[in-house]
C-alpha cells in the first residue's frame, strides 16, 4: 500500500456549503460503503477531532495493541501531505493516504474510492483518520461502525460545549492528554459532564496517548 494516494477528481468531492441534494448523495454512498464493509465483517471506525488533538496518536496505540488480534488498515485523511500516514504506517499496518485538497474533511465518496485500493477479504478493522475538524465532519458520514471523536485539554475548557454537534454524532469520545490537564488547569471530569449533557449515550473514555492511559479501556469502549 506504501505511495498510494487518493485525491478526488474533477467535480468529486461534497462540500458542506453546497446543496443538500450533495449532503444525500454522501449519505448514499456512505450507506453502500457500510454494506461493503459488513460483508466482509470488517469493523470500520471514524477518528474525528481537530488539529493537534492527538488522532493521529491514537492511532499509533490502538495499532500497537490491536495489531496481534485484528488485521488492520488506516484509512489517512489529511489535505495535501503524508505525514501522518508515514508515521502509522511504521506501527506495522497497511495504510492508505486519502488528501482532500482544500476540503476540510473526508467524504463518502473519497472512502469508497480508499476502500476500493484494499484487499478486503484480509481485513478486520480499518481505522479512518478524518481531516483536522470538528465542524464539517459531522456532516459527514463515511460509513463507519462506529464514529469516534478526540478532544484534548490542551484545547481549553470550552471545546465541547463550542462544537456540540459532533458529539451528538459521536458513539465514543476520548478526552487525551490528561497528564497535562492539572498544567492548563481544565477539569477533566467537567469535559465528561459537558459530553454527557449533549449526548448520554456517548461512551467517554480520558486518555493519555504519552502514557498509554486508559487505552483498555477505550478498547472496551470500541467494543474490539
Amino acid at each position: 500500500m506504501k505511495g498510494t494516494i487518493i485525491e478526488a477528481d474533477e467535480g468529486e468531492v461534497f462540500d458542506i456549503e453546497l446543496e443538500k441534494d450533495l449532503l444525500q448523495k454522501n449519505k448514499q454512498i456512505a450507506i453502500k460503503n457500510k454494506k461493503m464493509l459488513d460483508e466482509n465483517k470488517i469493523i470500520a471506525i471514524d477518528i474525528m477531532g481537530s488539529i493537534g488533538s492527538g488522532k493521529t496518536s491514537l492511532i499509533e496505540c490502538l495499532a500497537d495493541k490491536l495489531k496481534g488480534k485484528y488485521k488492520i488498515a488506516v484509512l489517512n485523511g489529511d489535505l495535501t501531505t503524508s505525514i501522518d500516514a508515514d508515521r502509522v504506517e511504521k506501527h506495522g499496518v497497511n495504510v492508505i493516504q486519502i488528501n482532500t485538497g482544500k476540503e476540510c474533511h473526508l467524504d463518502a465518496n473519497l472512502v469508497k474510492k480508499a476502500i476500493d485500493q484494499l484487499e478486503l477479504s484480509n481485513l478486520d478493522l480499518v481505522f479512518i483518520e478524518n481531516v483536522g475538524n470538528l465542524i464539517c465532519p459531522a456532516e459527514f458520514p463515511l460509513g463507519s461502525s462506529k464514529r469516534l471523536v478526540v478532544i484534548s485539554v490542551t484545547e481549553g475548557p470550552y471545546m465541547v460545549i463550542k462544537h456540540p454537534y459532533i458529539f451528538i454524532e459521536a458513539d465514543v469520545a476520548v478526552i487525551n492528554k490528561i497528564d497535562m490537564a492539572e498544567a492548563m488547569q481544565v477539569n477533566v471530569e467537567g469535559l465528561i459532564k459537558d459530553i454527557n449533557q449533549i449526548n448520554p449515550k456517548t461512551k467517554v473514555v480520558a486518555i493519555s496517548c504519552r502514557n498509554r492511559e486508559g487505552i483498555d479501556e477505550l478498547i472496551d469502549a470500541l467494543d474490539l
